[in-house]
């Protein structure tokens, strides 16, 4: 691929911050509304991890600068082809679940504008269907088309939110903060979950190590877009939480649809929340963008590497993997018909605590594969001290997660997980063990 097409940094620092600052940040108020003011500490604790995973992300692409598949290829180069193909997988079955809860936050602000949508779940699911379609025809087109798309909406998303963040601090009233834990879980397991909740708001930090051979001059650019997307979702995220938990009280934000329109009509009135409301629907739309784009790059990634079916290799003339974008959007679409029965904020709740249990299988092997590729690396013994201690830390906050989600998640995570084994045994019957 020639220079001219590769991603440079602000298109990798936007696919980072496009693809974490995507629906959660505006939609995830309403899950963790039952929770009160303690969920800010959550947001706290996410933030920690995800920096200590971002780290882990940066420095194992400046160990592998070259290569594309992110935490499949950090995988297999430290774990081995098994390891690497469960990476895959679960990094996959995140994604897919990731877009269809995009897409219910996509229509859920959408129904500011057209009511019928939020009494309606036969039209909302038609739309949120089009959408899923439209965004994978537009990723069939190429990578850098996909890019100029998500660098748009990436501007785009960021001005009325940190608009509505910086004036509702103005209007935060700290009563809302009161009782600090309005659930019926202990201080610890509040935490626990709410931190898990809002890592689906963190999925997205390490898409820059992902298509390493389409990115400018990667050893430079995937670390530095890694470091800076992180840091500017971090400080969104956290800001504009407090100024909306402050705004509305918890009873009131549990039910809405559209928690930073209502944040935004509390200030400005009706025009104020349609103006938020489009920037909601940029948001969600750039963020499934980027999502899908990964839907297709990354068992692109491990089917050439013989890690996954090698339909999942095939590229159109553009030299996407439209067959793998085609098969993920059906799945996708699945997602969507079997989920809308719960409603929305029943729905998108479930999802991302899925995408939470499976993703955290390929960022947990990532931080176990950093720990073993480093052990021989010539380095100092205060550097090799640290780079310990950030492997571990980062496994840690993992695993922590993972025990966050719940019983329901984690069932459903390890069963689709088990899921992939015959693929994997059908791709190797037939090589030498």
């Amino acid at each position: 691929m020639s220079q001219e097409k590769k991603i440079g940094l602000w298109t990798s620092t936007s696919l980072v911050v496009g693809n974490m600052i995507g629906s959660g940040i505006f939609f995830l108020p309403v899950a963790l509304a039952a929770y009160g003011a303690i969920s800010l500490l959550g947001w706290v604790v996410s933030s920690i991890g995800a920096l200590f995973l971002a780290l882990v992300f940066v420095r194992l692409s400046r160990r592998f600068p070259n290569e594309d598949g992110g935490p499949y290829t950090y995988a297999t180069k430290g774990l081995g082809h098994f390891a690497g193909f469960l990476s895959s997988w679960g990094y996959q079955i995140s994604i897919l679940a990731t877009n269809a809860a995009i897409v219910v936050a996509f229509v859920s602000y959408l129904s500011v504008l057209i009511p019928q949508l939020a009494d309606n779940s036969s039209y909302s699911l038609a739309v949120s269907l089009a959408v899923v379609w439209l965004l994978t025809w537009v990723n069939t087109l190429g990578i850098k088309e996909a890019g100029y798309v998500q660098l748009i909406t990436t501007v785009l998303k960021l001005a009325p939110l940190l608009l509505v963040t910086i004036a509702g601090l103005f209007y935060v009233d700290f009563g809302n903060f009161h009782p600090f834990n309005i659930s019926k879980a202990s201080n610890f397991s509040a935490v626990t979950t709410t931190a898990t909740i809002t890592l689906f708001a963190f999925m997205g930090l390490e898409v820059a190590t992902i298509p390493g051979k389409s990115t400018r001059n990667p050893e430079i650019t995937v670390p530095k877009a890694t470091m800076l997307g992180t840091l500017i979702t971090t400080g969104v995220y956290i800001l504009s939480s407090v100024a909306l938990m402050g705004m509305i009280p918890p009873s009131e934000l549990q039910h809405s649809n559209a928690p930073f329109a209502d944040a935004a009509g509390l200030i400005w009135g009706d025009p104020g929340r349609y103006l938020i409301t489009i920037g909601a629907l940029i948001s969600t739309f750039g963020a499934l963008n980027g999502w899908i784009l990964l839907q297709g790059q990354t068992p692109y990634a491990a089917a050439k590497n013989g890690d996954f079916p090698r339909v999942f290799a095939k590229v159109n003339k553009n030299g996407t993997p439209a067959v793998g974008l085609i098969i993920g959007s059906v799945i996708v679409s699945i997602l969507l018909v079997m989920n809308y029965s719960r409603g929305m904020a029943g729905a998108f709740e479930f999802l991302i605590l899925l995408t939470a249990t499976t993703v955290l299988v390929p960022y947990l092997f990532s931080a176990a594969s950093f720990l073993i590729v480093n052990r021989n690396q010539d380095v100092s013994p205060a550097k090799r001290f640290w780079d310990i201690c950030l492997g571990l830390l980062a496994f840690a906050y993992g695993m922590w997660a993972m025990i966050g989600a719940g019983q329901e998640s984690i069932a459903w995570g390890f069963v689709s997980l088990l899921l992939g084994i015959p693929i994997y045994v059908s791709i190797n019957r037939t090589k030498e063990i």
